[in-house]
């Protein structure tokens, strides 16, 4: 039999027989890499452990420590699940389950939904039929063969699925009873899935589609080892104690009514306080840095809608209206009362760059399934920004924004990641503006000095843009800053300067956000700090307590004092015990709780206490405002 030869990652060589598989070849180097082995990769390829190897091909072997380990450890948890499913419930149907970033998933058929105790029930067969071993085989068949099978199982989506795939062969994968469409690679066998977890229940429209059935999601998540999967279940335990939408209620921030509408917050006085002192500091931040304030209309003419693209890729996102006979769309975005401002009068590279900033309030229709908490609402405030300069200029300003958002991530406490999003299949404009947007972004990001990916197809229709996606803590992405560069829409509303030759010039448009929606940024917050927010941005900062009612009056000058100096002040004289209404103020995540007993009448002190159960030294009114003072000016 004739011998191949194959590469290794460290440079060497390695010679198998013909027809030898990854795993041949993971048990010739080692006993150890052997067991450890889960799949390979051909020619930078994602193969099953039993892909044959070809000649001269460059090797890697798969283990659960390499970093494409964990999406093939998911997707085969899920074919599990599935497996799980048809066994205990033969008519449902399967429709499809990838691996996501915290888990997995699959949608069924069902006639009735599961219920928690279903999840229970298909938790454990998992367990059992991972116990039992079975050998995950792949399969390749022709389409017209592959639909017939599926055809014969009763599986309509699967069939739906293989008549739309542009190829003349498709690969299944098999496990005792259960076979599933897919392209692989997966665990050699079922006893390789080792620690999983089924988390919650959901639904789901087929292939997204309202106009399509709803399916029944089932969300799972999967680890090589049950340390990590213990890790992770924990993080999402103290996920749930930071939930924003339960702390929302406990702290009286905000609320949403079924009278009002699907995803309208409503801000309570302190929510809105909170709302406030955000955007004071936002103000404060941008005038720092050379823009002007500017606000623009909630609805503009539809014909506006239409020139700037916004009417045919965006308007199943938008709301429209009629006055008087006059179409009107209720704006999503702000830039096109920007570039109006732009255009009210001549402008001259002197001028330039301009900085038009607005916390602008957008409304944008969002699909009632996604809808969550503050973090996807239909109405909500950006703090939207349009730089227009010159071609010239652009570099230094996109510079400006992400030092502008590095800035203010580090006084939030986020890390941050950065993704340069490129064109999408359904935009607007030339291609070569298109090359001179990403090239300027992709320039300054190299500059910056921060890792970056690539995210192919992703970028707005009007541009690409730069998305910056921080880490809370609990480890956790979410998207808020974004940079867009646009040579697009400066063209179609005829945006021109006069440059230094005298001749008419267009603009560059940088479109971007910092913190992005204040609303979904609050929400990140809120889990952030689980309600504990720094001084600088609690919507009650101290309250005080009196011990008896003989403190009431001096109590009532402490607070007036302290509120008549910018300190955001409660009192709670109630004929109660101390001890209850310090654990209120401590359940309220109050900063500060003031005790004032007849000690503190006698010395006209007040006796500090944070919220975490340590005092300060007792200190007079004035001294405490100076406290305050001290700890939040840096915010100022």
């Amino acid at each position: 039999m004739s011998n191949i030869k194959v590469s290794l990652p460290d440079g060497s060589e390695r010679a198998l027989a013909e027809g030898s598989t990854i795993k041949d070849l993971a048990a010739s180097i080692g006993t150890g890499l052997a067991k450890a082995a889960i799949a390979g990769k051909i020619n930078g390829t994602l193969v099953d452990l039993a892909e044959p190897l070809v000649d001269n091909a460059a090797v890697e072997i798969i283990t659960d420590k390499s970093p494409e380990a964990l999406e093939i450890i998911r997707h085969s948890t899920s074919h599990l699940m599935a497996q799980a499913v048809k066994e205990l419930y033969p008519d449902v149907k399967v429709t499809i389950g990838p691996a996501i970033e915290t888990g997995f998933y699959y949608d069924f058929d069902v006639e009735a939904a599961f219920s928690p105790d279903d999840l229970e029930k298909i938790e454990a067969k998992m367990k059992e039929l991972a116990k039992a071993d079975q050998q995950i085989v792949r399969q390749v068949l022709t389409k017209d063969d592959a639909v017939k099978l599926f055809k014969s199982m009763g599986e309509k989506y699967k069939v739906e699925l293989i008549e739309s795939i542009d190829a003349d062969t498709v690969s299944l994968y098999r496990q005792g009873s259960f076979v599933d469409l897919c392209r692989g690679p997966h665990l050699p066998s079922t006893a390789y899935c080792k620690a999983f977890k089924l988390t919650s229940l959901a639904g789901a429209y087929w292939r997204g589609d309202e106009n399509n059935k709803m399916l029944q999601r089932v969300y799972g998540t999967a680890f090589a080892d049950k340390k990590e999967l213990d890790a992770y279940l924990e993080r999402l335990e103290e996920a749930k104690r930071r939930d924003h939408r339960k702390l929302g209620r406990e702290l009286d921030l905000f609320s949403f009514s079924d009278e009002v509408g699907a995803g309208l917050v409503i801000w309570h006085p302190k929510g809105a306080m909170l709302r406030t002192v955000l955007e004071d500091f936002e103000r404060r931040e941008h005038l720092k840095r050379g823009y002007d304030i500017v606000v623009g209309p909630q609805i503009l003419k539809t014909e506006l809608w239409q020139r700037s693209g916004h009417y045919d890729n965006y308007r199943e996102n938008m709301y429209f209206t009629e006055v008087e006979g006059q179409g009107y769309g209720i704006k999503p975005m702000n830039c096109l009362a920007h570039m109006m401002i732009y255009k009210s009068q001549l402008r001259s590279y002197r001028d330039l760059p301009l900085r038009f900033f607005e916390l602008g309030t957008v409304h944008r229709h969002e699909r009632a399934g996604v809808l969550h908490g503050l973090l996807r609402v239909r109405g909500f405030t950006q703090d939207d920004a349009h730089i227009l300069c010159t071609p010239e200029q652009l570099d230094a300003e996109i510079k400006g924004v992400i030092s502008f958002v590095n800035d203010v991530m580090g006084i939030f406490g986020f890390d941050y990641e950065m993704e340069l999003s490129t064109r999408p299949e359904k935009s607007i404009g030339a291609d070569e503006d298109w090359e001179r947007a990403t090239g300027a972004l992709l320039a300054a990001l190299k500059d910056s000095g921060r890792p970056f990916e690539i995210n192919e197809g992703d970028g707005a229709f009007y541009g690409p843009k730069i998305d910056i996606k921080l880490r809370d803590a609990l480890d956790r992405k979410w998207q808020c800053a974004t940079i867009q560069c646009d040579f697009t829409l400066p063209e179609r509303f005829d945006l021109s300067y006069v440059a230094a030759d005298g001749e008419r010039k267009r603009p560059v448009m940088v479109h971007r956000v910092v913190l992005g929606a204040i609303e979904r940024f609050i929400g990140v917050l809120i889990e952030h700090y689980a309600g504990n927010f720094p001084l600088w941005l609690s919507p009650v900062q101290a309250i005080v307590l009196t011990v008896t009612d003989n403190q009431i009056p001096y109590a009532t000058q402490v607070f007036e004092q302290l509120r008549a100096n910018g300190v955001r002040v409660q009192k709670d004289c109630r004929n109660e015990k101390l001890g209850f209404k310090i654990r209120e103020a401590q359940l309220q995540k109050v900063p500060y709780m003031l005790v004032i007993g007849d000690k503190e009448i006698e010395t006209g002190t007040v006796t500090p206490r944070f919220r975490d159960g340590s005092n300060l030294q007792s200190m007079t009114p004035e001294e405490f405002i100076t406290f305050v003072s001290n700890e939040v000016k840096h915010f100022k």
